[in-house]
Order: structure tokens, then sequence, then C-alpha cells
């Protein structure tokens, strides 16, 4: 490029860093500005200066189905407090452009850096656009948002969290008034009604001093009827409580909250349903924006939850379950016969919940005879089409429905008649009429639920999964991820993998391959591929819709399959 050329560029750039420093009221990402200017301006060919600089505001951080979610910092390519109040005020005018000027709009938080400004804002900004705005009273877990959209009528909620993406991330999730995640086609009307917004500075704000444009902060009545709700999804009318609170006493759990906002609310949850206390992991109870003892917080990532493994070791305890820093999600781990802990993957607890809420259900009918016998349609299990096909084997059996939906609960969420819905990715949704989201809350308690009535009749949760195979036959599950800085990169291999996909994968031929992204079996397009391998093997092939990587989604009938086809597929990904 010539010298006229770069010094136009820098000219441009400087022009929108002007502009956005215009308007930015944070000291911390002005000063971020400040100091990348100092070092641009500096030397005229400081290439590293500017490389930061035209990256920060290369385009927008983009609006989509799962929100916003990125790196926090300067500039409309990352998470910062003008990002976030264009993207309340974008939201603002679309709740308004279709009617809900009425319903109020709740907003949550969780306790990362800035989450509690970003949350301000979004209530300012409603308020000021003259939506009535409730704010949860602390960080609370997202299931404690999702719940609240319900019960308090509302036709909108945020929560403001990454769930359980790196420290130096924040995100903006948006659930509509059903209380499940925007979908199609909200997401880009919304997105449309965000880059209709101007200079943030000329926005009114509500002040929040009560002189009339102000929100309301909601107490603790909404954590309690959340709790309540929550312990009623291991209760039923018919319930010996005596004999049900004894069982359960002698269920030891050790708990972990990944350093997030579910450790208090899983504990008060348990003891409220009659469970001994767990043993929480203390280095990783209260929240941490630094999340120090993790590389990532993320129950699913190698060595997250080995702190939990050893105190239950040294507790001797029954059952370790584990929630990601916004307790959506849940892990579970069990002790092994001959000593050690094995953490089960979301395909199974995703199997030994369907198969015990199925068994709930027929009791319910047979203990009610006048009751007429449910239909199909009436309860339906779901789950993603990256998700074990178990769960469909499990409807059948039990006469009920089954759907697969697309990757994320913003889909899960929106099937007719969804009694039980989970994905691989440890989300469960138990009970859809109080959450319709995955609650990492609800599901431990459940899978505790299911622990103790298993151990008190001397049996585990591990024989409970051998029993899975031996009625449906066995489903061996796994994931192959390839983490990339460039997400250019992801693009390219997909492209690659569309114009030349393998013609065997593990010794075995690949008998179907479809292009998600043309749609498929009645799904909406998405951006993935999926491949039938002879035998009824199958691997998915897509972008993380929440972290720079590509995933590898695998399903056989054996260990020794499910090997031989991750490692055909992994150089396969390399090259």
């Amino acid at each position: 490029m010539s010298e006229t050329g770069e010094t136009s560029e820098i000219s441009e750039l400087l022009g929108e860093i002007e502009a956005w420093m215009d308007q930015d009221p944070d000291e911390e990402t002005r000063a971020e500005l400040r100091g990348l200017l100092e070092g641009l301006l500096s030397s005229a060919t400081n290439p590293s200066a500017y490389a930061e600089l035209a990256d920060r505001f290369d385009g927008t951080l983009e609006f989509g189905t799962a929100g916003l979610r990125g790196e926090l910092g300067a500039g409309p390519n990352r998470m910062n407090r003008v990002v976030v109040t264009r993207a309340a005020a974008g939201l603002a005018a679309y709740l308004k452009a279709n009617g809900h000027i009425d319903e109020p709009v709740v907003v949550g938080y969780d306790a990362r850096k800035n989450s509690d400004v970003f949350a301000r804002d979004t209530a300012e900004i409603m308020t000021g656009a003259g939506i009535r705005a409730q704010m949860l009273p602390r960080p609370l877990p997202t299931p404690v948002l999702a719940f609240a959209i319900r019960h308090l009528g509302a036709c909108a909620g945020v929560m403001v969290t990454a769930s359980h993406n790196p420290p130096r991330d924040n995100g903006y999730k948006v659930y509509l008034g059903d209380g499940s995640q925007i979908t199609p086609p909200a997401d880009s009307e919304i997105a449309d009604a965000i880059a209709a917004v101007g200079p943030i500075n000329s926005l009114p704000r509500g002040n929040g001093d009560g002189e009339g444009r102000d929100w309301e902060t909601l107490d603790e009545t909404l954590l309690e009827a959340y709790l309540n709700r929550a312990v009623g999804t291991v209760q039923t009318s018919d319930m010996d409580e005596d004999a049900a609170l004894a069982r359960r006493s002698a269920l030891k759990v050790v708990s972990t909250a990944m350093h997030g906002v579910g450790g208090q609310v899983l504990l008060d949850a348990f003891e409220r349903a009659g469970f001994p206390r767990p043993v929480p992991v203390a280095e990783q109870q209260e929240p941490d924006p630094t999340f120090h003892t993790v590389a990532f917080p993320n129950p699913e990532e190698p060595g997250a939850i080995d702190l939990a493994l050893e105190l239950a070791a040294a507790e001797d305890a029954d059952l370790v379950v584990a929630n990601d820093p916004d307790a959506d999600r849940c892990a579970v781990a069990v002790p092994l016969p001959g000593g050690g802990w094995r953490m089960l993957r979301g395909d199974e607890v995703g199997g030994l919940l369907g198969e015990y809420l199925a068994e709930q259900y027929a009791a319910e009918a047979d203990e009610d005879e006048a009751e007429a016998k449910v239909e199909p349609e009436e309860r339906i299990f779901a789950t993603s089409i990256v998700s074990s096909s178990l769960l469909g084997k499990i409807a059948a059996a039990h006469g009920l429905g089954y759907q697969e939906t697309l990757t994320g609960f913003k889909w899960l969420a929106k099937v007719p008649g969804l009694a039980f819905g989970y994905e691989e990715a440890l989300g469960y949704c138990v009970d859809p009429g109080g959450v319709r989201d995955k609650d990492g809350i609800t599901a431990a308690l459940m899978v505790a639920e299911y622990a103790s009535k298993l151990k008190q009749s001397g049996r585990t949760l591990l024989e409970a999964l051998a029993d899975l195979d031996a009625k449906y036959g066995p489903h061996r599950t796994d994931q192959l991820s390839l983490r990339v800085q460039d997400l250019d990169v992801i693009a390219r291999m997909m492209a690659a993998l569309r114009q030349d996909p393998p013609k065997e994968l593990g010794g075995l031929a690949v008998s179907r391959f479809e292009d998600l992204s043309q749609g498929a079996g009645g799904l909406p397009p998405t951006d993935g591929l999926r491949l039938s391998l002879e035998g009824g093997a199958r691997v998915i092939i897509r972008p993380s819709g929440t972290e720079p990587k590509l995933k590898c989604y695998l399903e056989a009938d054996s260990a020794e399959r499910l090997a031989a086809i991750k490692e055909s597929l992994q150089p396969l990904l390399e090259a």
C-alpha cells in the first residue's frame, strides 16, 4: 500500500475512534483507546497498535440468536457500555414496535466484570424508552432470570452473562415473553433496530432517583418463588414425605459453583428439598470474575472439576454436581466401583434423566386409573441434532413424542408440549413450565433424587446406565473440538469439507452426507454437516455458537468404533 493510502486509512480510523470516545461513558475504555492511540501516533509504522485498533473497529459485535458475546474492551467489536446501551435501545425499539409497552422487562446479571454495570445501563435505557424495567436483586443464576420472565408476566428478559466463557468475556442474552431465548426472525429484527440507534449520549435514560423515571429492584421473594418451584420438580402429591426425607438424608453430595453465582442457590435448593446440604468446594464457591482455579470455567474442560473430585474422594461422597458460572449447566461425576471417579457425559445424564422421567410419568398414570392415557403429543421429549439418538428410543418405548431441533436451547424451548429437553453440552430442562431453558439447579436436584432412590435399593447411576445399554443398545458419544484464534479458519475448513467430504471414517463408509446449510429433515438451515456412517454411526461438524471452536459430535455403538472414527477425523481437520 502506498504511504498516501496508509495515511488515509489511519486518518479514517482516527475519525471513528474520536466519534466513539465522544459517546463512551466509561473512563476505563476511553483510557484503553488513548493508550492505543499513543502507540499508534508515536510511530507512523507501528503495526501492533494499528492492528489492535483496526480489529476493535472492524465492524460491530454481531447480535444474533445468542444475543451478544465477546471480549471486554473499547470499540464496536468488543463488549462495552456503548455496545450494550445500543443493544438495549434496539431491543426497546423492537418491543415497542411490537406493542409491548405495558409489560415489564426483567434484567439479570452474573458476577463477571461489568455485568452489574451493563445491567444498570439496560434498566436505564428501558425506563427512558417508557418500558418498565425490573432488576434482579443481586447477581443470580441465568435460570432465575428465565423463571422470572414467566413468573412476572414480562414481555422480555435480559441476562448479562458470558456463561462458561473465559474471564475476559461478557455477554448479553435476550429472552422474549414465553421465557425462551430469541430465534429468527426476532434476532434479525432486533439487530436491525440496534443498527438504527444513533449516538448513545442522545438517548433518554431512567435516572434511578425515584423521580418518576425509575426502575424496580426486585426483592428476595422472587428467589423464594424460584426455589419453591425448583423443589417441586422432585416432589409429587402422593409422596410419602417422611420416607422421601429419610431416603434423601442418606445421599452425600459434593458441589462446585465454578466461581459463579449458583453456589448458594444450589445449597439452598438441596436443603429445602430435604437433602443434606452439599459439601461445597470452598475455593470455587464464591463468585470470582478471574476464575483463578481453572483455565476455563467450564465443567467440560479438562481439570475444571478436579478440586471437586478430590473433595468427593476425601468426603466419601456419593455424587458430584458441578454448575458452570451462571448455573444453567450441570455436570455430574460418580464413584467407580474400584476407586476413583468418572464424570458422566452430557448424553449419559440426558439418557438417565429421560428414562427416569418417563418412568415417573408411567407411574403417575398407573396410580390414577381415572386419568386418560397421556397421548404422545401431550408430552414431548426433545434434544438437538448433535446429541445422542438414545432419547428418541426412550420416548418411543414409553409412548411419548420425540423431536430433534437445531443446536441450542433457543430451539429446544420452542418445542410444543415439551416435557423434557436436553443437549449434550450439559444442559437439561426438567421443568419447562417453570424455566423454559436449561437449568443446572433443577437438573442437579433431579439427578440427586434419582441417585438417592437407586442407593436405597443398593444400586448406582452407573448400574442404571448399564440398564439403558441392555434395554436400548449401546450409544457411545464423544466430541472433538479444534480451538482457533482466527474465525476465518473455521469458515475455510467448513468450505473445504463441503467441497470434498470424506468417503469413510474409522473404516466405516459414509453412507449419507448432508449439508445442513441447505436444511435437512425439516430443520431450518444452519452451518453444519452431518455424515451418516454404515452401522448407524454418525458425525456432525459445526462451528461453536459461543466460542472460537470447530466442534465435531460423534456417535457409534461401541467405544472401539468411536475411537476409530475420532482417530481418523483428527488429521482430516488438521489438514
